[in-house]
């Protein structure tokens, strides 16, 4: 338990390290991301350029602080979407039943069996790049694990006893569903929730990665691997940079969400609302 406690705690603080200088940017990064010394590209790291300069000349530090506002709000923003959408089309259908639960069933199966980056590059060439195309796109084809999670722990609850003396009592629906069976789903969702952040986050420097995401002279972390890949030899912190932020905020994120899972699931354990 103490080595776990010690990982979470490394975890915590790298991630707000990462957060807090993505955050102050604009105000801390050592160059404007987007200018160019062409007499420079290509350059090792210096006492100027901590992690070199790209194939233009830009510093690559300033760059990788500049793009990762990009990456880690859409991830964000998708996961909190994805959540929010999920949970509540799982709720509702195990409460519901009836054909509409077979509806969302149906869809939920068919969007499962098809590849989530399938769906998210249609999605992104018919309506175009740029930040809402590609959150619209993260949505579509992210609310499912969410949603049959939520719809299995929605049918699990709403068969105890307590939940059943709610609605004969006269309980509304609603206050059913807000007051009994989603503090049950809490732990669990964020659970998903945080697997899901790192794998949305490297759906966002996949699709980025392929031209989808931001546009030039803006960089996140997936356009910048595309760009320095082809001077991977000769400017390897241009790949090693980027993808090593990705990887480093995916699993501090995980980490913490894991843990604040279980420590969620404590209170849990046993009936909401049951002093009336």
């Amino acid at each position: 338990m103490r080595n776990t406690s010690t990982v979470d705690r490394v975890a915590v603080v790298i991630l707000a390290l990462v957060v807090l200088a993505v955050a102050a940017a604009p105000w801390v990064v050592p160059y404007p991301p987007d200018e160019q010394n062409l007499v420079a590209r290509l350059a090792p790291p210096t006492t100027g350029h901590w992690l070199g300069t790209d194939h233009l000349g830009r510093d690559t530090l300033s760059r990788l602080l500049d793009g990762g506002r990009f990456s880690m709000l859409m991830a964000a923003l998708a996961t909190l979407l994805t959540g929010l959408l999920g949970t509540a089309i799982g709720v509702i259908s195990a409460r519901r039943r009836g054909w509409l639960d077979e509806f969302f069933t149906r869809t939920n199966d068919v969007l499962l069996a098809l590849p989530e980056m399938v769906v998210a590059l249609f999605i992104v060439a018919a309506m175009g790049t740029g930040f809402a195309p590609l959150l619209v796109a993260l949505t579509v084809t992210g609310w499912t694990p969410f949603a049959r999670l939520a719809r299995t722990l929605a049918y699990d609850v709403s068969a105890r006893g307590f939940v059943e003396a709610a609605r004969v009592v006269g309980c509304p629906p609603s206050f059913i569903i807000f007051r009994h069976i989603l503090p049950h789903l809490a732990a669990p969702m964020l659970g998903q929730a945080t697997l899901r952040f790192g794998q949305l986050l490297i759906s966002v420097g996949a699709l980025s990665y392929l031209g989808l995401g931001v546009q030039p002279p803006q960089s996140d972390w997936g356009s910048m691997l595309a760009a320095a890949q082809p001077y991977a030899d000769r400017a390897p912190l241009g790949i090693i940079g980027p993808g090593l932020a990705i990887f480093t905020v995916a699993l501090c994120v995980t980490l913490i969400g894991q843990r604040a899972a279980r420590m969620a699931a404590g209170p849990l354990l046993l009936p909401t609302g049951g002093r009336g």
